[in-house]
Parts: structure tokens; sequence; C-alpha cells
């Protein structure tokens, strides 16, 4: 058992010999940004002002060499070595925000129905204790007695008494874990969740008016959110666009429609990038943007999808005028490793 010290808080955490720093971190409710939990994405870099530690195996675009002399470690494949560990990350009070995340909480599915081409909607039901998550989280899942790779996957539901959530599976080519959601889960399975991680989860307490950009299966924790945020009745605009290849790929938009015509204050589009049909944009959301919205100085905005998704919305709305601090970010990575076979809604 090692000690985590955080700066400039002073707070600390214990971290158990078989968890990671970020582990630690989270179960005891700090939220400290991650993304691929497998040391691709660097998102949770921070610096270690003291201590040893043993930082595993991660990709050198995601922790440079240069990096590493400064001092810097990702802390979802860094575990202590030594009796203190002390990072520096957070403010002064470095309040708790997550909730702490469960590991093998039993769930049965108890529905399933293919949305889109290659993208399967499944609905998992707690059999005891319901996970607690903020919306825009995700969790994990898999079989580790028949060697199915814990995968993680976006919550697509605002949080719900009975605990019950939904996630949005695209069938991944090769994918371990995705083939075996789509081919051999049957309604009635029990399934073991692991989670809800993740940061993609914006202030509550902001006003301002959101736009949601989503490709793909990034649209579940964008469904999330949007449904959190209406359910609360939040007063403020929110616009969601969706960008699909093709029109067989588009999915939610009943829900959406169904949202539009309840909450006068939500709009939605689709896009596609791959065909033009009636009724749809047409091309990439950052070539598209600009003509849409010629400012968002104002706009708190939230982008999921892939990587080369995210990174071209963000540069984009940048070019708009979109604030640093207002911008959330959730890009889903590709990566193999002992504990996941990959980031994906």
């Amino acid at each position: 058992m090692s000690r985590i010290i955080i700066q400039p808080s002073g707070k600390s955490v214990e971290c158990k010999d078989s968890d990671t720093v970020l582990m630690a971190l989270e179960k005891a409710g700090y939220a400290l940004p991650n993304n691929c939990r497998a040391g691709a994405c660097g998102e949770c870099k921070v610096r270690v002002l003291e201590g040893q530690y043993d930082q595993g195996m991660v990709l050198d675009m995601a922790l440079s060499a240069e990096e590493r002399r400064q001092g810097y470690g990702l802390m979802c494949m860094a575990k202590p070595i030594s009796d203190e560990m002390v990072i520096e990350w957070g403010t002064a009070d470095a309040r708790p925000k997550l909730f702490p995340p469960r590991e093998g909480a039993l769930f049965v599915l108890i529905e399933r129905r293919e949305v889109a081409r290659r993208t399967l909607e499944i609905r998992l039901r707690p059999v005891g204790q319901p996970i607690r998550y903020w919306p825009g989280q995700y969790v994990t899942v898999g079989d580790d007695r028949a060697d199915i790779p814990r995968r993680a996957y976006s919550i697509a539901n605002a949080p719900r008494p009975d605990g019950e959530i939904t996630l949005q599976v695209a069938r991944a080519d090769g994918g371990v874990t995705s083939a075996w959601i789509h081919d051999t889960l049957r309604v009635g399975d029990s399934v073991k969740i692991n989670g809800a991680y993740g940061t993609f989860i914006g202030d509550p307490s902001a006003e301002t008016p959101v736009l949601c950009l989503a490709a793909g299966t990034g649209l579940a924790p964008i469904l999330d959110l949007a449904e959190a945020a209406l359910r609360r009745g939040y007063r403020k605009k929110v616009d969601l666009i969706f960008s699909a290849r093709t029109a067989a790929d588009v999915y939610g938009q009943g829900m959406m429609a169904w949202w539009r015509t309840k909450h006068r204050n939500f709009d939605y589009k689709i896009t596609l990038t791959r065909e033009q049909r009636d009724g749809y944009l047409a091309g990439r959301i950052d070539t598209i943007l600009p003509g849409l919205y010629p400012d968002l100085s104002a706009h708190s905005i939230f982008i999921a999808g892939s990587p080369e998704f995210v990174d071209a919305c963000v540069a984009a709305v940048k070019s708009l005028g979109a604030k640093d601090e207002l911008i959330h970010k959730e890009g889903f990575f590709a990566i193999q490793n002992a504990r996941s076979e990959g980031r994906q809604s």
C-alpha cells in the first residue's frame, strides 16, 4: 500500500499494490482526465514531484523522452513502488467529483437491437446495486474467464432510478469483444460491468449555449449528456450535429426528433460524408461548421468520436472563437493491451 499526495492541495489517497495511480484517484472520487487507460492518449499526464513508480508500457507519442526527463508520467499505467508518491495536479482544493468506480458489477442483458449497419444497442439492468455515474462517462465490458478482453463503451442514457444502462457497440474489424457482444451475448445472459470511468462530463452548473459534435458511435456519450441536460430543464440552446458515413450508418434519429418536438431549445442536424441524400447535410463537420455557426465564443462544446475527428473539430471550433475551457472532448483510441482491447463508445 502506497500513499499518493496531490499538490498543491495536499490531499492524499491510498493506493493498493495492484492499482494504478489513476485507479486510486478515481476510487477516491478525483476526476483526473483520462481516456484510453492504456498509455496511448496522454490525457492523464502529470508531473511526479517525488517518489518512485513503475511507468509500465506506454507509447512514445503519449509520453516523449523529453517529458520523462522533465518528470512527467502517465497515471493510467503508473504504479507506485515507494511508500509515498507526490504528483502535481489540480487546484488548491482538489475537490472530489467522480463516483468511485466498481469492479465486476453484475448486470443482465434485457434487450438487444441493431440500430444501424454494424451497430448494436444493448440494454443492461443491474442485478444488485446500480453503478453510479455522471452523464458522459463510460464502462468496460469483457469476460476474463473466456479471454474476452475488457473494452470501453460510453453509456448512452442518462442515469435512471432502476440503474439500467444502454451501450451502443460498433462491430470493430478484428475486435474480439465487439464480436462477442454482437454474435454471442443474448437476452438473459449475465454480464459483468466495471466503472464508471472518464471525465467527459462538463460542468453541470454551466449556463451557456451548447453545441455537441459526434461521429459514429461517438454519439453515445453525446446522447447521454443531452438527455441529462434536457431532463433537468436546461434552458439554453442545445444543438447536436451527428456525422455518419452513409444514411445506413445513422441511428438515434427518432429520439433526437422526439427531443426536438418536446424541447423547444433542442435541435439537431445530420451530415453524411460519403453520400448525398435529401434531408441530410453533406460533408465533414469541420468543413460545414463555419457556415452554420460563425461565432462560437459563447458556446460550451462537446466533441466525441475518433481522435482524428476530435482534433479536426477542436481546430474548427477554436477558429470560430470557442474558448479552451469550454471545449470538452472524448476521442476513442483503438489500442490493445492486457487489460483492454481498446476504447470505443
